[in-house]
Parts: C-alpha cells; structure tokens; sequence
C-alpha cells in the first residue's frame, strides 16, 4: 500500500463513510497500542485512498513497548510488552474490522483511533487485563460517552493488581478523605486555604491547604523576577474567590503530591474536589466559562474522580473559544497601585469625596492594617482603621530575613487571624477619612450584608482585639461607640484586657516643668518663614556677657581672618558688617559650599550668611564656647501650624505678615515644649487672653493646622495640658473661618494635594 496524509484519511472517512468508520486490515501488531493498517474500504475507492497502509494508535490505552532486538546494542521489552502484544495479535491480527479514527499525534503521521472487534473494544478488554494504562493525550480525542467504560476497566485492574499494576496501591492520604470547612483565603487560581468544620482558627496549622484536582489556572508572575503574569492569571483567581471565600465547602481529596516551594524544600499538597452549594465541582466552572485548563496528566499519574467530565467541558468550552482558549488577543487590566506614599497622596482627595466606597480586601498586615483594591478607582491602596490600634502580629519570614522583624505583642497573631477569617478577600465598604505621611489610607470599614453589615472598627475593639486610640479620647475625637465598646471590653476582660496592662516608661521628647505656666518675654531675632523664627529672651544675661566678650574680642583681633578648622558643626568666630561697623560673632559651621566658601549660622542671632574663610572666619577663644556660655538664641516654631514654602507666594505672604505682627516687638511666648531641637511656642502681642499670632496667622488664610498625625504626634511630644487643647481649639475655629471666607491659602476651597506633602 501507499503512504498518504493522515489528516486526508480521517477528513475523507468522516464525510464518506459510513457511520464515520474506515473498514481496515490489520496486517502487523507494532505492540498492544500500536498497528499497521491497510484501507480495504470500497467507499474509499472514489477518494483513491483504497489499500492505503497507515500506522494506528490505539485511542485511550498506552500499552508497554515491545524491545527491538535488531539494534545495537538491543532493547528489552517492557514488563508485560509481549503479553499485551500477544493478546492482540491473537484477537485482532489479519482480521478485516471497523476502526473510528480520531486525529492524529503531533507529527501528523500516525492515527489515533478505536477499533471495534465484533465483541467489542479491543481498548476496554486491554485495560481490563492489566495489559495496558489509559493514555491521557489520546483519551482527549475521544467521544466523551466512550471513556467512562475504559476508566471502569482500568480501575478493575488496579484493584485486582493485574498486569501492569501488580505493585499498584491506592494513594495514601495524611488526613481524611472527606471534610467540610469554610474557605478562608484563595492562594492562586487553583489553590484554596480551608478551615475544617468544628476546628477553632487559634493556629495557622489549623488550616488546610488544598488545590483543585486536574485543574490547571493560569499562573501568576513575579513582579522581582520580571516574569508577568499568565493570561487569565488574575480573573481566574478572582473568580474562583467569588465562589469560594466565606462560603461552606465540601472537599473530597483524592490525592497528594510533593510540591517543590523553594531551594531543597518541599511542600506536601493535598489535590481534591471542591463543592460549595448547588456547584458539584468548582474546578468545573472554570474549566467551563474558560478561566483553567485541565492538567495534562502522566498515564500512570493519579487524577481527578472527575477528569473525564472535566475534560468534556473543557473541549465545549474549546469550541466556543472562550477565555484561554480564545483567539483575541489578551489584554490585561492594569491597576495603579497607590502603596507609593506619593501616589497615594495625589488620590487621597477623591477617594475622600467619594464617601462609602466599595472595596476587596487582597491582604491583611495586621487586625486593622490591609491592602485593598478599589474597583471603582481601578487601584490598590494601603487602608488602616481609624481611631484603634492592634497588636502588633509575628513577623513573617521576609521580614526576619531582610532584618525588619518587629517582636509580636499579645494578642498580635488572634486580632490577625480574626481579620483573616472576616475580611480577608471580602468585599467591603470604606469610608476613607485621611491619609498618613507613608501614604496609607485612614477611615471605617463595614463588612457583611443587609442586617450582618456591621462596623468593623466595633467588631475588634468589642472583642478585646484593638484599642481605641488615646490620643483621640483624650481631645474628644473618639466616636463614643468605640469607648463604649472598649469599657465593656475591660469590664469583661476580653482578649487584650484579659492580661495586665503594662505601662512602658517610654522617653518623651523634652518638655519644660510646669509647661503650662511657663511664659517668656522675648524678641524675635530671625524670621526664616511664616511659622520657623530664633527669638532671645529679655533680660537674658548671657546676651549681654557675650556681645561683650564679641566686642573684646573684635578689639583685640581685628578684623582680619586667620587660618582654623573648617568642619560641619564647628564652632567659630565669623566677621559679620551689621550695617555700620564689622564684628565677630560666634557662629557654627553648617557646610562647605562647592565654590570654596563656606556656610554659618550665627548661633546668638539665628541668621545665616555664606562667607569666604580665608577673610571671614577665625579661630574662636574657648572661654567664648557655647559650653561656657550657651548659645543666646532659641529656634522655635509656631504651634500646630504649617505654612507654604517661601517659594510660594502665600509662603511669602506668610512670612511678611509674621514680620508685621512680631519683628521689633516685644512678644510673649508660652513654650510648650521641644521637638527636633526647635521649642514650640505660642505667641502673643501682650496679653495672653487675646488671640495668639498662631491663630491670627490661621485666621488670615496663611498657616493651617497640620493633619491629625501630625497633630497628635506634637500633642504626644508636648505632654498633655490645657493651653495647648484650647490652642489647638482656637486654630480649627480660625482655620474654619478663613476656609468659609475664601482667605490665603483658601481661595479655591481647599488646599490642593501637592500642597500636603
């Protein structure tokens, strides 16, 4: 016979003859898989296909290979090659019989068909006997009704441990077969986290892990890697958390595998079918609306109870050209990801105007920390609850290795696992109220539905897992229902409060004695913005010993420079002319421009000058040190006020206005306290029941108060006291004010993002 194109044989077949099927010879056994055939076909004949000789493939069995003792050096045979051959030579060789052909494998060359013995398939009879495996690649080819036979016959044969499975013995399996449990967390598209039925969620080894047997999802990149994500990858996940996260789920578990998760570590994964409610098979779905193939199995691999219906679907879902299996182009939905501090600034403004705003959770840091998605915004942000804090949790492993683990606290790892269970991977409704200097998104979150939504803030700080915020109870800011919460909490002795509070004896930043009675008169001696001045006390005797010791030693040395050591933070004397006469003045090196001159401050005036050192600077005497005589000028700022930069023209404004208001004056200054060496003041004219220049500033539209972080964080600094309470009362009044009247900063109605960085 002739050689011919096989894809021309079962094209012709199919339109000609009858019923599909090609009447042929079989004129050699290759091995119990595998044959030579010649076309005796008379409807053929037309098609010049007639007595055309073509290699078969017996469709969905693998039979043992028989060895081939013309090479050199020969093969064996596999175990149980010759008795499969044997048993179909005796059966099928020279006989003239029926055979369906199905395609061919992947050379094109050879056909994959069924051959039907007038007792029936030869395929099912090989199987029965241990004489063969089913082949996975060629079982796909077939009509979906003709392989539950051949999976009954095989699965006789491992029982019976005939032939090739002699040493067959079903999987083991670590824990049940069989087990209810809610799923908690959806890993990747295929893979699911599941907490049993009637286990309590106290430990991480309560949960299991499971992945979907035979399914394959699209898998997910690895943005460090630079490997993107499959096609699919992301709707395949999010579909399968639809269906799954939150809901009661049955698991039938059929097999395990080793899964490699790393360098000389391995994970043992259970692989199982998943129902929940009136959906048998969740794997199914996917395989159906074209999100997940199903895994192309080893023959002797295990599988899914289910493969065959799996694969069913999945040739449907083929034809229709759905999803994975379409012919479009993919085009991946991106997302912004606001975890950028500045980003997420830019945004916060419209996710605040926008009220309630429905959410994902993707990932929870800690019981009140999380990363979301914002379907309506297309973009991921950091959300943290406001008003409470949480416990801090155990640090995961790429935290210990990058060095950045922080020690747990009680309680860390249960208000966690309370937000894993409630919120992780739900959909939720925030209300964003702020953002921090880090860029995280600050406000309520409410989960559940209908008559079970419910504030989740409450939620956690009811059942002992968060505390409401100190600072925001001690200015009257904590929504009362938090406090109550929190009071029925400590009474109940739940969770946090179930163990004895201990009070760290943490360092504060300085703060003077008696803050609150502490009121200088002073004089302002530089102004460097709108809120940031060096002013000296009146009657202040180091002033007067150190302008005298100046002008001594201006006497003695001249006004010639001299050659000393120029290094930051180096005390020196610098030639300044104020105007009539120069002089030297104690001043501190600040740095060394890249022209050869270098920059000072004028530690007993607060001004800064840029001077050459070879005729502007020189050694100064040590008794004229700061450690003898300290530094005449303070730096200080206003409190609770921010102002624009000087390159702006409100920060102009501001700056000129506070020179109006306080240069050449005498001013009271009630000291709060000190930050970052600056002390915090607020100023008056005189008397200090009238308005303060703090407020005066506010109310002109030129400063405003900073945002309640920073707020807070000073007030925390500053210790608690009432002048600063009614300050920071007076500034929200006169902010509120120039806000409504359109003042400074103002003029638009609100301050535009760029300006809270």
């Amino acid at each position: 016979g002739d050689e011919f194109e096989a894809m021309t044989l079962v094209e012709k077949a199919k339109r000609i003859c009858t019923n599909g099927s090609v009447t042929c010879v079989i004129e050699y056994i290759f091995d119990g898989s595998r044959y030579r055939c010649i076309v005796t076909d008379p409807e053929l004949e037309s098609a010049g296909l007639l007595y055309g000789s073509f290699t078969l493939i017996l469709a969905g069995v693998a039979c043992p290979r028989v060895g081939n003792p013309r090479l050199n050096p020969p093969t064996p045979s596999e175990p149980f090659a010759e008795a499969a051959r044997d048993f179909v030579e005796l059966r099928l060789l020279q006989r003239e019989l029926k055979v369906t052909l199905n395609g061919t494998d992947k050379s094109g060359v050879c056909l994959v068909g069924t051959v039907h013995h007038p007792r029936g398939n030869i395929a099912s009879e090989v199987l029965k006997n241990g004489l063969g495996r089913i082949s996975d690649w060629t079982i796909r080819m077939m009509n979906p009704g003709d392989v539950p036979p051949l999976r009954i016959a095989e699965n006789a044969a491992k029982r019976a441990n005939l032939g090739v499975f002699e040493n067959y013995t079903p999987p083991t399996l670590t824990g049940a077969s069989e087990f209810m449990g809610t799923v908690i967390e959806v890993i990747s598209g295929d893979t699911l986290v599941i907490l049993p039925s009637g286990e309590t969620y106290d430990d991480e080894s309560k949960l299991k892990k499971v992945s979907l047997a035979s399914i394959r999802a699209p898998r997910a990149g690895n943005e460090r890697s630079g490997k993107p994500d499959e096609p699919y990858a992301s709707e395949c996940k999010d579909r399968l958390r639809v269906l799954t996260v939150g809901k009661l789920a049955k698991v039938n578990i059929h097999y395990e595998k080793e899964i490699p998760m790393g360098p000389n570590n391995t994970e043992k994964r259970q692989f199982g079918t998943v129902s929940v409610g009136k959906r048998a098979d969740i794997g199914e779905v996917l395989i159906t609306e074209g999100l997940a193939t199903t895994q192309r199995h080893r023959d002797d691999d295990e599988k899914s109870v289910r493969y065959d219906e799996l694969v069913a679907a999945e040739s449907i879902t083929k034809a229709a050209n759905k999803g994975v299996h379409s012919d479009k182009e993919y085009k991946k939905k991106t997302a912004n990801d606001l975890s950028d501090p500045k980003k997420a600034k830019t945004y916060a403004g419209s996710l605040q105007r926008a009220g309630q705003t429905k959410a994902i959770v993707d990932y929870v840091f800690n019981g009140s920390r999380f990363k979301l998605f914002v379907p309506s915004e297309n973009c991921h942000v950091m959300f943290a609850l406001s008003n409470i804090r949480c416990p801090q949790p155990s640090p995961n492993q790429a935290a210990i290795s990058r060095g950045q683990a922080r020690p747990a606290e009680p309680f860390g790892d249960a208000s966690k696992r309370h937000s894993r269970m409630n919120v992780q991977q739900r959909q939720v409704d925030i209300i964003c109220t702020g953002v921090t200097q880090g860029g995280v998104m600050t406000g309520d979150l409410y989960v559940g539905q209908g008559a079970q939504r419910r504030n989740y803030c409450i939620e956690l700080v009811a059942s002992g897992l968060a505390t409401v915020d100190q600072r925001k109870i001690d200015y009257g800011e904590a929504p009362k229902v938090l406090i109550d919460s929190q009071t029925a909490a400590q009474n109940n002795k739940l969770g946090i409060w179930s163990i004895k509070q201990i009070v760290k004896d943490e360092p504060k930043t300085k703060t003077f004695d008696n803050a609150e009675d502490r009121l200088l008169d002073i004089q302002i001696s530089e102004i460097r913005s709108g809120n940031h001045f060096f002013f000296r006390v009146v009657g202040d005797e180091s002033a007067k010993v150190i302008d005298d010791g100046m002008k001594i030693f201006t006497d003695t040395n001249g006004t010639n420079g001299a050659p000393c050591e120029i290094k930051a933070g180096k005390l020196v004397a610098a030639l300044f002319h104020d105007g009539s006469t120069k002089s030297w003045y104690r001043a501190k090196v600040i740095e060394k421009t890249d022209k050869g001159k270098v920059k000072v401050l004028f530690v007993d005036h607060g001004n800064v000058a840029v001077v050459s050192p070879a005729t502007h600077l020189r050694p100064l005497d040590m008794t004229l040190g700061t450690d003898q005589i300290p530094a005449v000028a303070k730096e200080a700022v206003l409190a609770l006020t921010k102002v624009r930069p000087l390159e702006e023209d409100d920060g102009i404004d501001a700056a000129r206005t506070f020179q109006g208001m306080a240069w050449g004056k005498d001013l009271k200054a009630r000291v709060h306290g000190e930050t970052e060496g600056q002390v915090v003041v607020t100023l008056y004219d005189s008397d200090t029941d009238s308005p303060s220049v703090n407020e005066k500033l506010t109310g002109e539209g030129l400063a405003r108060l900073g945002k309640r972080d920073e707020i807070y964080g000073t007030l925390d600094r500053m210790g608690n006291s009432d002048a600063i309470a009614k300050l920071m009362k007076d500034l929200k009044k006169a902010q509120e004010k120039a806000r409504k009247s359109r003042k400074g900063m103002w003029i638009y109605g609100e301050i535009p993002e760029e300006d809270e960085d």
